[in-house]
């Protein structure tokens, strides 16, 4: 099969085709023409470049494929106004599904981020059948993008795109470029995390989630979601795994309501001095927005189990942050 990935770059991209390239398959790499793709050239893959609002040129890039995953969701990281970060979002994919339909590609993942399911009510683990009632209340711009995002595929999905949700937990690995979800690494490991707010996290592998979305690619159900889960463990916990490994203290505990009105005074110094604060509001909402985990779907349905330990892959992701110094040796 020939399976196209947009957002290669980023960590989960990177493993999404890495995992199409052992599984045999031919892989097209779809990228912005300001991508750094050559960190990707060791894959041997076909590339194109395009625009993600350059529609035609996606449709014609998408042409002939047998499935495609779309890792390049949007993520907040400036202060702005809920509707704009939305309403940009949106935009961005409306011209990926619209390409994907005069492409007529058979099959297509959307990635999306567990913190658009709202918490289960009796505090159990989250699984695909949450949804929020209406618009979230809390007007994170960060959430708001996932919740608005993970609506629209379902909505496209009801009117016959082939789309399948994938939405791996808190993942970690190397190749994180961003760094993403590895700044919980770098910012420990700088001392520049040096408080968090508890609560509960549901971790995957990078390497495994790859693998993962490649199987919600090939057997997930149009319109389904499927939690692409490794181990459910607290943010406490985790936290003080990865300082252990990198031999410095273990950052505190500190109440939402205190790192909300930090977020607040940083968003107040970006306006006047344009610095962008430390403590931002997706921070903020990846802190206070996780909720353990039920992999069990993704498990029934598309044979997925994640099987790396915590410890093996804090030890290769920060081994790969040092090699490419983002942390000091």
């Amino acid at each position: 099969m020939k399976i196209a990935v947009l957002g290669a770059t980023g960590l989960l991209g990177h493993h999404a085709a890495r995992a199409i390239k052992a599984a045999g398959h031919q892989l097209l790499l779809i990228h912005r023409p300001s991508s750094r793709i050559e960190r990707l050239g060791y894959l041997d893959a076909e590339s194109h470049a395009t625009g993600l609002f350059d529609q035609a040129g996606l449709s014609r890039a998408l042409r002939g494929i047998d499935g495609v995953i779309f890792c390049a969701g949007h993520y907040p990281t400036r202060p702005r106004r809920w509707q704009e970060e939305v309403a940009s979002a949106l935009d961005q994919t409306n011209h990926f599904y619209a390409a994907c339909l005069a492409a007529e590609v058979p099959r297509i993942l959307y990635v999306g981020a567990a913190i658009a399911l709202p918490r289960h009510p009796q505090g159990l683990p989250g699984h695909e059948g949450l949804f929020y009632e209406g618009m979230p209340r809390w007007r994170n711009p960060y959430l708001l993008c996932k919740w608005a995002l993970d609506e629209q595929a379902r909505e496209q999905a009801r009117n016959g795109l082939p789309v399948v949700i994938g939405i791996p937990g808190m993942t970690l690995g190397e190749f994180d470029v961003g760094p993403s979800t590895g700044r919980l690494v770098t910012a420990i490991a700088s001392g520049a995390m040096r408080r968090y707010v508890p609560g509960p996290r549901n971790w995957i592998d990078a390497a495994e989630a790859g693998r993962g979305l490649l199987l919600a690619l090939l057997k997930g159900r149009a319109g389904e979601r499927y939690l692409l889960t490794g181990e459910n463990i607290q943010l406490a916990e985790l936290t003080a795994r990865i300082a252990a490994q990198l031999g410095v203290g273990a950052p505190k505990p500190i109440p939402l309501s205190l790192a909300k009105g930090a977020a607040l005074v940083g968003r107040l110094r970006y306006r006047l001095s344009g610095r962008l604060p430390l403590l931002d509001d997706t921070a903020i909402a990846v802190m206070a927005g996780g909720q353990f985990l039920d992999g069990s779907k993704a498990r029934q349905e598309l044979g997925f189990v994640a099987e790396q330990s915590l410890d093996v892959t804090l030890a290769r992701t920060i081994q790969w942050f040092r090699e490419n110094g983002y942390i000091g040796r």
